[in-house]
């Protein structure tokens, strides 16, 4: 079970990553383990989702962690803002 302050940074990230998607056009639900790739995202959407939760949560991501891995999902990029919360 999450605790509350992971399911906040959880709700944020579906949220920015909702916002982008809807851009698109993509209005469908979305899993929170699901590959934002198979939900129509490209690599210059990555990027632009990356300065998005930078934005959204007030921090910077380590150069290290922009990987496809820490993106691939909104769990995966959930993880990554937690990790680097808990560094500032």
């Amino acid at each position: 079970m999450l605790d509350r302050a992971a399911a906040t940074t959880s709700n944020r990230v579906a949220s920015v990553v909702a916002s982008l998607l809807q851009h698109k056009g993509v209005t469908r639900p979305l899993a929170a383990d699901e590959r934002l790739v198979d939900a129509g995202m490209t690599s210059m959407d990555m990027v632009n989702l990356m300065l998005a939760v930078e934005t959204e949560f007030d921090l910077m991501i380590p150069a290290d962690d922009i990987t496809p891995a820490n993106f691939r999902s909104v769990d995966a990029i959930a993880a990554l803002v937690d990790r680097v919360l808990a560094l500032i």
